[in-house]
């Protein structure tokens, strides 16, 4: 007999809107490798949603009703799970945060994209999981189609990590790329980012380094068990950085990089988020544009390194949908 398998997504921006496409989209292929049958039976944003236990097409989402919205709205689904893919505040975990809490508390699975509530309530979050036996996914919250916290979950198991050295966010590694390169300024720069639209209109968490600093906390908390906060580490962007710094790289034939760095000091785990300039033979010198890249140093495996990047926001969808593979396996188990 197939099961069935009832999702609710929070969040019908770009990246909840692709979620929702290839979700869909896929719908045979989870019935074949799996035996089940995955129906979207909720979508809501911040005052509007629609439901319907028999699932959802896409086109629903076009025609949503004024306030159904909210945690109240996902339980009345009765959904197995919740995909969260809103706005993303960390310092206040809004508005996923409430969402991950009744989920979580109701014994759903979650899959979480959206890093604000990971990083500002995390530990209570993993608590409440391993309370209800729910399972709690972030591939989407951690570099997105970058394998980093799969590298940590799986690749690495057995391995003690020694550190971990990441270029995790898109945006600032075109501007830097640009401006080292090209010779543009950081204001041409951005410019042509926002025009693109891979910039956000306000890119101050992006270049003052905060979401860089948001994707290392969670890869800390999440994948290695570390207990860090916002405030434990040392953050700086690229907003500071002058021509006459760039060109004094660019004399030494050195790459300048925005990088999270989590280490060990003893038994604990230190962090920080600032720019690295990085000679041309170094792997991280060749990562360009809106490509991303992590590398993981291990006691047993050596030097473990990923690089590269997909066309957003369908590679964050396609990277929470990993994690929801990664639940049916189990739970059609």
């Amino acid at each position: 007999m197939t099961q069935h398998y009832r999702i609710a997504l929070a969040g019908l921006g770009g990246v909840g809107r692709a979620t929702a496409s290839l979700l869909l989209a896929r719908r045979e292929h989870y019935r074949q490798h799996y035996g089940v049958e995955v129906r979207l039976v909720a979508a809501c944003g911040s005052r509007a949603g629609v439901m319907d236990a028999e699932g959802l097409e896409l086109d629903r989402l076009d025609h949503l009703e004024e306030g159904l919205t909210g945690p109240d709205f996902i339980a009345a689904s009765q959904a197995d799970a919740l995909i969260e893919a809103g706005p993303s505040d960390f310092r206040t975990g809004g508005p996923g945060l409430p969402y991950l809490r009744a989920a979580l508390t109701a014994r759903r699975d979650a899959i979480v994209i959206s890093k604000g509530a990971l990083v500002h309530d995390g530990r209570a979050l993993r608590d409440l999981a391993q309370a209800s036996g729910s399972l709690l996914k972030l591939s989407g919250a951690t570099a997105a189609a970058l394998p980093t916290i799969d590298l940590l979950h799986y690749n690495l198991l057995g391995c003690r990590v020694l550190g971990i050295e990441g270029i995790l966010n898109a945006t600032t590694n075109f501007l830097l790329d640009a401006m080292i390169h090209r010779g543009i300024s950081f204001a041409e720069a951005l410019q042509e980012a926002q025009a693109a639209g891979f910039a956000e209109s306000d890119p101050r968490n992006d270049v003052e380094g905060w979401d860089t600093a948001c994707k290392l906390l969670i890869l800390a908390n999440f994948g290695l068990g570390a207990d860090l906060g916002i405030a434990d580490m040392a953050v700086s962007g690229i907003d500071h950085l002058g021509e006459d710094q760039l060109r004094g790289w660019r004399d030494q034939g050195l790459v300048p990089k925005l990088v999270g760095r989590l280490w060990r000091e003893g038994e604990a785990f230190k962090a920080s988020v600032g720019v690295q300039a990085y000679p041309a033979s170094d792997p991280f010198a060749l990562v360009a544009g809106k490509n991303k890249a992590v590398r993981i140093t291990t006691d047993l495996m050596g030097e473990i390194t990923a690089m590269g990047g997909g066309s957003e926001p369908r590679a964050t969808a396609a990277a929470a949908l990993k994690d929801l593979e990664h639940i049916l396996a189990i739970r059609s188990r």
